[in-house]
């Protein structure tokens, strides 16, 4: 398969988004951040998780025809066992990260999604969205006051703590949502599917960020995202990305957490 990968980081932000590619198979992951100001049990920081794992998960996936669940959660032991030692990856504030994948395997194109990326189907016309929404239904009192304070204030600065806190303690057990940090078993919860090559004209994988053309900002639909991606590529839909970001600088038009996030595609055709 082709890929096309564009990758832009917040401004004047370290990138904790991550994608790999080959002919065979594509890993796109979305490192989770923390408000300013705040300790995690890891030493190594989002950046070189979502590296770690990443690069374990493409080279899993690119073996033979294990199952993408199986690969990811190789991927995610291998990169635990690295820094077990080191760090307590088990506080509920270590890195974790969503992933989207996919894979050719003869004649099926495979792909699996673990928290909210998103990953678009072009088949026979028609484009299919997946995403898991588990962490947008969590800490909605927390939500709900974050979005009460004024952006840039310190009281919204504490109400982003609350509400990171308060979402990690709901990461990777029952009733809460699932992403990819230390225990393996947040694989088994990941979303999979698979379609025959010859359906599949095209497919994409997205962090969030990237899909707030149509998530937040409402200025298309899936269907028309991937006609832009046809169109321009993955760099120009980032460019459009951060143009509306950049419109709406105090949060106002478009309410959302933070006015920027890193944002990543990979554009495939099978």
């Amino acid at each position: 398969m082709l890929v096309d990968i564009a990758s832009c980081p917040r401004p004047e932000g370290t990138n904790e988004d991550f994608a790999l590619s080959d002919s065979t198979a594509a890993v796109v992951l979305d490192g989770a951040g923390m408000a300013p100001g705040m300790k995690s049990g890891c030493r190594h920081g989002v950046a070189w998780y979502v590296k770690q794992l990443g690069t374990r998960l493409h080279e899993g996936a690119t073996r033979g025809d294990t199952p993408l669940t199986v690969c990811l959660a190789r991927a995610i032991e291998s990169t635990a066992s690295l820094h077990r030692d080191t760090c307590v990856i088990d506080d509920p504030l270590s890195p974790s990260a969503t992933v989207a994948m996919a894979r050719v395997r003869g004649d099926v194109f495979e792909w699996l999604v673990l928290g909210d990326c998103t990953v678009l189907i072009g088949s026979d016309g028609v484009v299919t969205a997946t995403t898991d929404d588990r962490l947008a239904q969590v800490a909605p009192h927390a939500r709900a006051a974050l979005a009460r304070e004024v952006p840039g204030s310190p009281e919204r600065q504490r109400a982003h703590e609350d509400l990171v806190q308060e979402e990690r303690s709901r990461r990777n057990v029952r009733g809460g949502y699932w992403v990819a940090a230390a225990d393996s078993k947040a694989a088994s919860q990941a979303l999979t599917g698979s379609e025959s090559t010859s359906r599949v004209q095209s497919a994409a994988l997205l962090t969030d960020g990237a899909g707030r053309l149509v998530t937040t900002f409402r200025s298309t639909d899936w269907q028309g995202y991937m006609t832009l991606l046809r169109h321009g590529g993955p760099e120009a839909v980032l460019r459009q990305v951060r143009e509306a970001e950049v419109s709406d600088p105090h949060l106002s038009r478009w309410p959302r957490s933070k006015q920027h996030d890193d944002a990543t595609i990979a554009y495939v055709r099978p």
